[in-house]
């Protein structure tokens, strides 16, 4: 009992010290990322306003304070300091970002669209990281050079995969180590996982499951499908399509209440079929050949 109270004092004591503690250099923080920083609280902010982008959703042309502003802020944790952000991004812009915020250090924990109807479309990265003020200024700053910088695409780079299918799933199942599903030339590839929502066990027949489709010709192929995965799987996953060069288009959640959470990611890759059947089997096995 003694132990217990004695524990319960200390963190009565603890509480307003954190709830005052100091936010982090504002002055630092603007010469890492060269942009304005705003402090609240404990709290100091980063802001990037898209008024490059020129966006109109539904017929209206959308303002960045109605959302259209890339932002990181910046709390102090004990001995480190965490970020969180959402970063507005084009379609062109959106992996080079993704490779060089995963490269510097930092998570990628969403990538959605906030809007409809808007043009040109507009996606939103979700951010985070702990560690130094000096590391993770640095990576925010480099991870928004790096879509600065994108090259303007109207697809993704790579050779147009051929209309007519022709994959050979030998090779294929092969590098997967299990059979495929053929269909006029194509050849998918589905691997479940469980969880459980309400009570009862879902699986692959439900949607809980990673997919892959090959499409076009063996040396001039596409590939298509969804990661589902643990929370702690997704850094991995990501790491290990973007090392393969295979786009990724989307993170978020497919349920809610389920035990364990399983985030899905959709992604899209240009190749030859056998290079991109490695790329997704690399993702695959960083959870564990799941």
């Amino acid at each position: 009992m003694r132990t217990l109270f004695s524990s319960l004092f200390f963190a009565a004591l603890l509480v307003p010290l954190l709830a005052s503690a100091a936010p982090p250099d504002a002055k630092l923080l603007e010469e890492l990322t060269g942009l304005p920083v705003e402090v609240a609280g404990d709290v100091a902010k980063v802001s990037k306003p898209r008024a490059d982008v020129h966006e109109v959703v539904d017929g209206r042309a959308l303002k960045p304070f109605q959302g259209l502003t890339s932002w990181a802020a910046f709390q102090p944790t004990g001995k480190d300091t965490f970020v969180m952000g959402d970063l507005v991004l084009l379609e062109h812009e959106v992996n080079p970002t993704l490779s060089a915020a995963l490269s510097n250090g930092l998570e990628v924990t969403a990538l959605h669209n906030h809007f409809f109807y808007d043009n040109p479309r507009v996606y939103f990265m979700h951010i985070g990281g702990s560690g130094t003020l000096q590391a993770l200024g640095a990576a925010v700053k480099k991870t928004l050079d790096a879509g600065a910088a994108a090259p303007k695409a109207e697809s993704f780079s790579g050779a147009t995969a051929s209309e007519a299918d022709s994959i050979d799933p030998a090779p294929l199942e092969k590098i997967f180590g299990t059979k495929s599903q053929a269909k006029d030339g194509m050849a998918k590839f589905v691997f479940g996982r469980t969880t459980k929502m309400h009570g009862a066990s879902m699986g692959a027949a439900m949607g809980v499951n990673t997919w892959a489709v090959f499409a076009g010709a063996p040396d001039a192929a596409l590939v298509d499908g969804d990661f589902a995965m643990l929370e702690s799987e997704l850094q991995g996953v990501l790491k290990a399509l973007r090392t393969a060069s295979i786009n990724v288009v989307a993170i978020h959640n497919h349920m809610t209440h389920e035990e364990p959470r399983i985030v899905f990611l959709h992604y899209w890759g240009k190749g030859a079929a056998e290079e991109l059947a490695r790329g997704v089997q690399a993702a695959r096995l960083t959870q564990g050949g799941s």
